[in-house]
């Protein structure tokens, strides 16, 4: 009688092991095998970490295998098996891959498909067109739209992080609480000790050293040194945590009424502002977003402010990028000064510190939060619903929507939502962060996402203008090299344009991403329907650079940037100076966050830029959902590229005080999961 001999994986989680009744049944072209008892209580198979080997016997010969069925059933309490794939042994020799990369739970039963990856025109049997539509079906009925807030893109429906299916929870959900995480983050830190201080001041900045202990961060303790610098505040346009906004200033904008005699004793090359504009040397960034948000009154005893200031900026001889004007607010008028680097020390030094608290809070909402978090669990929602695990785009897309939704729902339960977090410390709590969101929905844009077009859109694309914009030139890299990976992927599963056009899952993922994540909007440019494979490439591009790098870039150098307090305030307590010549050093320190605030602060910044246990850094995909080895070569040239970036990075970095290395490839997790 025909045998075939069947390995089973379990995952190395913990508790990913199973001491349940196992059952498999085989099911081929020529016939269905019995159901086969694999395990049963107190065998001690399918332990954390193990590959097990059975020898299932039939009466006949079942033809090519086509599905695999494995069926859980409760011996004594709930005891969740992660069965990471199967292989099969026919008669002749033939082995067949079966990944799975899944939680069996409760007394359920999953039906596998083996690895070839495959588009709904491959299927020409019945029993795999129907496994097809049934796994579908079902991912629809568990991966359900919501509307969290009005005009937001629509998120996953689920109130907490334990209503998320198995599959996308995370292996240990203590890592990923937001509270447990920010109180050991202040106990590592030392700060834990000002915490009850909400309300009273630090004496000097000096004092606000005291919550700098233990830390020996380079670019943070550089930050600390040489903050009140003016090209220290320009460089952080450029290669700081939200180094999106900056722009060349084609115009000086009429409600920023600078002036010749303004800003003459800053320009350096004998022109007139309006030369410097035409020869490209002036940079605007502009918080008008700010304007009419309402700023946190969730704490009764501290009143706290926001603006929305304008900031220009010049190209000086040296290629620095140095403020040369601040104005506040965005109405110009006699109470809305524009403020100047000849003017007296602390106007000026208060005025650049407003642009950074002002920079703060449109790169917690806007850069970070919509444009990465919330962009990314839109694509990860809409692959869940509309690509089956057999799908090409599914085994491509699924390492880089690795726990997006579980962070995000548990943001929405913890951090972002009412009385959250966020309101503990931010200026933009209690409501302010969800006005932002729904206004930034007009700029989030298919174009805005695509790097190297939003970079050019900006006109801070030319190297030899810009030369020192690192977060351009390691992105344009990062961008390429997974463009590359990704056109080699589509070369092997679409051999013309027509067979993009035909493929009803490709064409639903992205229907459900324009319609409900995009909301429908037409002015978002984002495709209703993909139709060549130029198009699907940088598609795909746009999806795994956000989900990958872009939030990388905007993650990870929160503690550098942002844990000096005076120089990314996550609240003021006075409100924007209305005039010249009045501003103290003790006004200054009244303005800033209160000892309190800063350590809450202090402790976020920390627990947000730390990665993950056990991260997946890009181009890393332990879980094989590809079999072929067409993907595998591919694959193999994407990390090569990678690495070639790696070194290219490391090398430009050496002796450099302030190193830029949050684009560098094994810096840059897989997905957005923290």
């Amino acid at each position: 009688m025909p045998s075939y001999t069947v390995t089973v994986a379990t995952g190395s989680q913990w508790f990913a092991g199973t001491d349940d009744y196992v059952y498999l049944t085989l099911e081929g072209t020529a016939g269905c095998s019995e159901r086969h008892l694999l395990d049963k209580p107190f065998y001690n198979d399918f332990e954390r970490g193990a590959v097990d080997s059975y020898d299932v016997t039939v009466e006949e010969d079942l033809g090519e295998i086509q599905l695999i069925k494995i069926e859980k059933r409760k011996y004594w309490y709930q005891d969740d098996w992660y069965l990471k794939y199967m292989t099969v042994k026919t008669p002749v020799g033939d082995y067949l891959e079966f990944p799975c990369y899944r939680w069996i739970t409760d007394e359920k039963e999953i039906v596998l498909r083996d690895g070839r990856a495959k588009l709904p025109r491959d299927d020409k049997t019945q029993i795999l067109k129907q496994h097809r539509r049934k796994e579908l079906e079902t991912r629809q009925k568990t991966y359900r739209w919501k509307e969290w807030h009005p005009g937001f893109p629509l998120s996953i429906d689920a109130h907490s992080h334990s209503d998320l299916p198995r599959d996308i929870q995370f292996d240990n959900e203590k890592g990923v609480d937001f509270i447990l995480n920010y109180s050991k983050a202040m106990e590592n830190l030392y700060v834990n000790r000002f915490m009850h201080m909400f309300q009273s001041s630090w004496s000097d900045f000096a004092d606000f050293e005291r919550i700098f202990v233990r830390i020996s961060n380079t670019i943070s303790e550089y930050v600390m040194q040489h903050w009140k610098e003016d090209f220290m505040f320009g460089y952080q346009f450029l290669n700081g945590c939200n180094p999106v906004l900056i722009r060349r200033c084609t115009e000086i904008p009429k409600k920023l009424p600078v002036t010749m005699d303004m800003v003459e004793c800053s320009l350096e090359r004998n022109l007139t502002l309006e030369e410097e504009v035409k020869q490209g040397n002036i940079f605007i960034v502009d918080y008008e977003l700010l304007d009419g948000v309402d700023a946190n009154k969730t704490d009764p005893c501290t009143i706290q402010y926001l603006a929305a200031p304008i900031c220009l900026l010049y190209k000086n001889l040296e290629n620095k990028i140095v403020p040369i004007a601040i104005q506040l607010g965005q109405e110009p008028g006699p109470d809305n000064p524009i403020f100047l680097p000849s003017d007296a020390t602390y106007d000026w030094l208060l005025a650049k510190i407003w642009v950074r608290s002002s920079d703060f809070h449109i790169h917690q909402t806007v850069t970070h939060l919509l444009r990465t978090h919330l962009v990314s669990e839109v694509f990860s929602i809409a692959m869940f619903r509309q690509l089956p695990a057999v799908h090409p785009l599914f085994k491509l897309l699924v390492p880089h929507m690795r726990f997006t939704i579980a962070i995000n729902t548990k943001a929405r339960e913890q951090l972002i939502c009412e009385c959250g977090l966020f309101d503990k410390a931010n200026a933009t709590g209690g409501g302010g962060h969800v006005q932002m969101v729904q206004k930034a929905m007009k700029d989030l844009t298919y174009s805005s996402l695509c790097f190297p077009e939003e970079i050019k859109a900006k006109g801070m694309d030319s190297k030899e203008d810009v030369p020192y914009y690192y977060y351009r030139d390691d992105g344009i890299k990062v961008w390429e090299a997974i463009k590359s990976f990704a056109e080699d992927v589509i070369q092997i599963y679409y051999e013309s344009d027509e067979v993009v056009c035909e493929d009803v899952e490709l064409q639903a993922f992205v229907k459900d991403i324009y319609v409900y994540g995009m909301r429908g909007v037409k002015a978002s440019g984002f495709p209703k329907m993909i139709r060549t494979r130029e198009k699907l490439a940088e598609y795909l591009t746009v999806i795994i650079f956000t989900t990958s790098a872009q939030h990388a870039a905007v993650n990870f150098g929160q503690y550098d940037w942002c844990s000096w307090i005076p120089n990314a305030p996550p609240t003021m307590r006075h409100p924007p100076p209305t005039e010249k010549g009045t501003v103290t050093i003790e006004q200054i320190v009244e303005s800033l966050p209160d000892r309190g605030r800063s350590c809450w602060h202090l402790g976020a910044v920390w627990a947000l830029s730390q990665f993950q246990d056990n991260e997946l850094f890009l181009g890393m995909y332990p879980d094989e959902h590809f079999v072929e080895k067409p993907v595998k070569e591919a694959m193999a040239k994407f990390r090569k590229n990678l690495d070639e970036i790696v070194n290219a990075i490391a090398e430009r970095n050496k002796n450099k005080k302030l190193p830029y290395y949050y684009l560098s490839p094994d810096r840059i997790p897989n997905s957005v999961a923290v």
